[in-house]
């Protein structure tokens, strides 16, 4: 089942996270855009409220919550119902696919992968943002899930995990930004994203997709 319903009920809430914490969001946006294709027609997978790919410019996203969808619609989103182990798009639809958070709240992470790696074009490539577990905040959202609507649900994932997924899906040619390097609460201005990993508590991975051979 898509783990749906908290979004739906607490739409004020999540909205009021971005606000609240309007440097750990643009530091994170910053982190997403410096891996992003800089052409190409774009999906977002889990789109939630818009607040990424609206202002990356990406015009389409599939979502299971109709609060999130009413709001990224509003925000000028050609957003539809779905989940991302069953995406209702055609084979190589689009030049890439972007997760943001989206990983840790899936059913099933290897169907969802191959769903994006099916509606990729050839040499497409999937970027996906998260919350590193073994990072500072990593370990205080694991802490404190249950006290979260959001995350009570919520599996998260350490990079290397990540990396083991997104091979076994058919992708290859990583590449990796991180942000976020004192809790959000702490941040005193918009952070530079850095290459790499390691440091940043929010990391995003980019995975070109790979010719799957018969035998995958």
């Amino acid at each position: 089942m898509p783990k749906s319903r908290p979004f739906d009920e607490n739409a004020e809430r999540y909205e009021q996270w971005f606000e609240k914490n309007a440097l750990a969001y643009e530091s994170e946006l910053a982190a997403v855009r410096m891996l992003l294709p800089d052409k190409g027609v774009g999906m977002e997978v889990g789109i939630g409220s818009g607040r990424f790919a609206a202002p990356l410019g990406i015009r389409f996203g599939v979502d299971p919550s109709a609060r999130m969808r009413e709001i990224a619609g509003e925000r000028g989103i050609d957003v539809v119902p779905g989940v991302a182990e069953n995406l209702p798009y055609p084979d190589s639809r689009f030049d890439f696919v972007l997760m943001v958070t989206t990983i840790c709240f899936l059913d099933n992470v290897g169907a969802a992968l191959s769903e994006s790696h099916r509606v990729l074009r050839p040499g497409g490539c999937i970027i996906i943002g998260f919350v590193d577990r073994e990072s500072e905040v990593g370990k205080s959202y694991v802490k404190h899930k249950e006290e979260n609507p959001f995350y009570r649900e919520a599996q998260f994932f350490s990079l290397d995990e990540v990396r083991c997924h997104l091979e076994e899906a058919g992708f290859g040619d990583f590449a990796f930004s991180q942000a976020i390097f004192c809790r959000p609460g702490d941040m005193r201005e918009i952070e530079t994203p850095k290459e790499g990993h390691g440091e940043g508590s929010f990391v995003v991975v980019r995975a070109h997709k790979q010719e799957l051979s018969e035998a995958d």
